[in-house]
């Protein structure tokens, strides 16, 4: 894989759109790593005080592992500025291997968890909406005509369980569901062109923001809704599963589905960057499955099943144990 030195990208582009943080970061990195010339967006191109999240920061890091990063400044809502971040990626290369749409309004994304829909403003969906949505419609149909031209490409749409569970709020619940009905239709019409499009779930991602809302507990580990993170997925481990899918010597088997990293991982034989293998998470009783107390947002729809803790196939809310060679690995429930 892209972390043991391999380079199975070699000479191929890819560009990865809001990636200056978090799971695109993480996913623009593995794919420099395994040899792609790398493509991110976002909007910050410099670190800003108090944060090293940055395009610049990023790219930097790519360079540190051995990949090639090009950082450029986009604002997804602008389709000029789009058009421009293709027109440079055509002049340069005259081509497009991999696109993988992350962007996604960070900071309304944020500010809308945890709070009933009605009391939202109508400017948290539109920009939603507008910025993780419509701008993966908009860049998969740039990306759709250098594909089809060089016949072949892989299209990847970040989304999540929230496509299928409550999840967050319902605007980002919407967007992703929305967002897999995206992968899905085009699919559809790029498949005959052996453009290939599918969507990632990935599970709970240690990310920058994530961190700021967690929870230390007095032994030192950290906690989000009672979930032990120590079970969570670095960012990168989403860029394993993406490299993954883009060295598969058949990856149109996975045409317009929706793929969970953790299942790739098992398949493929990958683990995340400290060896360890994070949960398989499919729906929301998976998160919560064996938890004393279960978020007062939730309790209303899982509360009465979980009680027990009699739920099958559940993976996360229950306890971890050691491996042999020391790794972390869920137990089942007892």
């Amino acid at each position: 894989m892209a972390s043991s030195g391999s380079r199975p990208l070699e000479g191929k582009v890819a560009l990865v759109t809001g990636a200056s943080r978090g799971i695109g970061k993480g996913i623009a990195i593995e794919l420099a790593v395994a040899g792609a010339t790398t493509y991110i967006t976002g909007r910050t191109v410099k670190p800003q005080p108090g944060s090293a999240v940055s395009l610049t920061e990023a790219v930097e890091e790519m360079a540190w592992l051995g990949g090639k990063g090009i950082a450029m400044p986009c604002d997804h809502t602008d389709d000029d500025a789009v058009q421009s971040v293709f027109d440079r990626i055509a002049a340069e290369h005259d081509r497009l291997d991999i696109l993988v749409n992350n962007a996604t309004a960070m900071d309304d994304y944020h500010d809308s968890i945890g709070k009933p829909f009605w009391l939202l403003s109508p400017s948290v969906w539109d920009s939603t909406m507008n910025v993780g949505l419509r701008s993966a419609f908009i860049a998969t149909q740039k990306a759709a005509p250098l594909m089809v031209a060089q016949g072949g490409g892989l299209i990847v749409n970040v989304s999540s369980i929230g496509s299928k569970e409550y999840l967050l709020s319902v605007p980002y619940g919407s967007c992703k569901a929305a967002l897999d009905k995206l992968t899905h239709d085009t699919a559809i019409e790029l498949t005959p062109h052996n453009v290939m499009v599918t969507s990632i779930w990935p599970g709970l991602v240690m990310t920058e923001p994530l961190l700021l809302v967690a929870e230390k507990k007095p032994d030192g580990r950290m906690e989000l809704m009672g979930v032990d993170l120590r079970v969570a997925e670095t960012a990168r481990f989403s860029g394993l599963a993406v490299v993954a899918i883009a060295t598969d010597p058949n990856p149109m088997r996975y045409a317009g589905q929706p793929l969970i990293c953790a299942e790739l991982a098992h398949q493929y034989g990958f683990a995340d960057l400290d060896g360890n293998m994070p949960p398989v998470v499919r729906t929301n009783a998976d998160v919560f499955a064996g938890l004393d107390d279960i978020p007062p947002l939730y309790a209303g729809l899982y509360k009465a099943p979980l009680a027990a803790g009699q739920v099958a196939g559940s993976k996360l809310g229950i306890r971890l144990v050691r491996d042999a060679a020391g790794k972390l690995r869920t137990a089942a429930l007892e």
